[in-house]
């Protein structure tokens, strides 16, 4: 049965990222995260699922976030009840 946690593909050095997992972290959601700088399978998945080589992504149950920032994460959340 695959997790129902969301998967957050990140960049090292990605402001985005580090802001995106802050919210992440501070709202208690737990999720896989895929480092795709450093794994290009993980990187070839991302881009897949997005359409794009940009990070950061947020995969919730098949719902993408694409290339965002605090701003667009917060509205993702609150719609899944976050």
């Amino acid at each position: 049965m695959p997790s129902s946690r969301p998967v957050f593909y990140t960049k090292i050095g990605c402001p985005w990222c580090t802001e995106a997992r802050e919210v992440l972290d501070r709202r208690g959601i737990v999720y896989d995260e895929k480092v795709v700088t450093t794994d290009a399978a993980a990187a070839a998945e991302m881009q897949r699922r997005s359409g794009q080589t940009k990070a950061p992504v947020l995969d919730w149950s098949g719902e993408i976030l694409a290339d965002f920032g605090a701003a667009e994460l917060e509205p993702f959340l609150a719609q899944r009840g976050q």
